[in-house]
């Protein structure tokens, strides 16, 4: 048997369980706006876990649809909790860092 090779691009078979955190708060004129997403594996060993979660927000790629979501109060999100999670496709998403959530697990 040869050793199992992976490339950057192959994904793990079954990665387990995850938690997707969706963060909204006001903007400027009061609308409910996305500010952040991320998601983190559940981990299995017992135990308390604490894990810290980069948050990203997705972003318009022009100057004429940055003015028009501002304008509007609409901004990009995600419709589907799986682009999250998953990551695939992802790459060609533009997305700012957004700050950081911490989250507890008890595991038993």
């Amino acid at each position: 048997l040869s050793p199992r090779t992976s490339t950057p691009f192959t994904r793990p078979s079954f990665a387990g369980p995850q938690i997707v955190v969706s963060v909204y708060g006001p903007d400027f004129f009061g609308n409910d706006v996305v500010r952040g997403y991320g998601a983190v594996h559940v981990p299995f060993t017992p135990g308390r876990h604490t894990r810290t979660i980069a948050m990203f927000v997705p972003e318009s790629t022009s100057r004429l649809q940055k003015f028009t979501s501002w304008f509007t109060g609409r901004r990009p999100e995600f419709t589907d909790p799986k682009v999250v999670a998953q990551g695939e496709g992802r790459e060609v998403t533009r997305v700012r860092s957004q700050g950081f959530v911490t989250i507890s697990f008890n595991i038993m």
